[in-house]
C-alpha cells in the first residue's frame, strides 16, 4: 500500500482508517531491521572484512609491479604485471632462475590473521620435488614474512607442489623459513584457484612462540633454479581477512 494511501475500512466502521506516511516509514526500518537480525539478509550481515594488499591494479602491464622488490636485479624480469579477461595479475617465468619478489606490508595477525589469493600454475618445473635439495623448485609458493633480527626474516611458505602430498611440512633456513604444501598435483594446472590460510596460527605453530605482533610482507617464488629447467605461474588478489 503506498504511503498515504488509506486502508480499507473495516466491518462496522464507519470511515476509512488512515495511516500516516511517517509510520510506514518506521514499520518497513523495523521489518528490515528483524531481517537482518535473523539472518535473512545473509550477504548484508555476514560480508568478509578483508584488506586489499595487493590487485596489481596499479602499475603498466609487462613490467615489475610497483611496491615490489625482487630479491637480486636479475630477478626482475621474472615477475611481470599481466591482463586477462579484466583480472589483473603477477605473471612469473623463472628459466633456470630462483628469486623471490617482495612488498613490505606491515600489519597485525592478531586483526587479520587470515592471508588470501589468488593463484595458477602453467607450467612445473621438470622433475621438482621440494622435499629433495637438488629438485626444490615450485610453480607458485607464497610466503608471510615476519620481523626476526636486523639481518634475517621469519617465513611461513604455501607451496603448491607438483608431487608432495598436502599437509608435507618442510624446514630451511636453519629453521627461519616453514613450509606447507597446500596444494598438490597437476591437474589443476592453468586454473585459477582461491587460497586462504591462517598466517596467526601457522606462526604459532611452526615456530613455537606465540608472541606475534607484527607481520613485514608478502612475498612469492616462482623458481627453477635446482631442476635447471623452467617455471611459470600467477598470483592475483592478495588480501587480509578477519576470520
Amino acid at each position: 500500500m503506498p504511503d498515504g494511501e488509506p486502508a480499507r475500512a473495516g466491518r462496522g466502521s464507519s470511515r476509512p482508517l488512515l495511516v500516516a506516511p511517517g509510520a510506514l516509514t518506521l514499520v518497513r526500518r523495523a521489518l528490515l531491521a528483524a531481517l537482518v537480525l535473523s539472518g535473512a539478509l545473509v550477504g548484508s550481515a555476514t560480508a568478509e572484512e578483508c584488506v586489499i594488499v595487493d590487485d596489481f591494479a596499479k602499475g603498466k602491464g609487462g613490467e615489475f609491479p610497483p611496491d615490489w622488490k625482487p630479491r637480486k636485479e636479475s630477478g626482475r624480469p621474472v615477475y611481470s604485471i599481466q591482463e586477462m579477461d579484466g583480472r589483473r595479475y603477477l605473471h612469473a617465468l623463472a628459466k633456470g632462475l630462483g628469486i623471490q619478489a617482495a612488498k613490505q606490508y606491515e600489519w597485525d595477525p592478531r586483526t587479520y590473521p587470515i592471508l588470501a589469493w589468488s593463484w595458477r600454475p602453467i607450467e612445473f618445473p621438470a622433475g621438482s620435488d621440494e622435499r629433495q635439495s637438488k629438485s626444490n623448485d615450485s610453480a607458485v609458493s607464497v610466503y608471510a614474512v615476519f620481523p626476526h633480527s636486523p639481518f634475517a626474516v621469519k617465513s611461513l611458505k604455501y607451496i603448491w607442489s607438483a608431487v608432495v602430498p598436502v599437509g608435507t611440512h618442510l624446514t630451511s633456513s636453519a629453521g627461519l623459513t616453514q613450509a606447507r604444501i597446500i596444494r598438490s598435483g597437476t591437474s589443476l594446472k592453468g586454473h585459477w584457484t582461491e587460497e586462504r590460510v591462517n598466517v596467526l596460527e601457522d606462526y604459532k605453530k611452526y615456530f613455537d612462540d606465540p608472541d606475534i605482533s607484527k607481520a613485514a610482507g608478502i612475498a612469492v617464488l616462482t623458481d627453477s633454479d635446482d631442476t635447471r629447467s623452467t617455471a611459470q605461474g600467477d598470483y592475483a588478489n592478495f588480501r587480509l581477512c578477519k576470520p
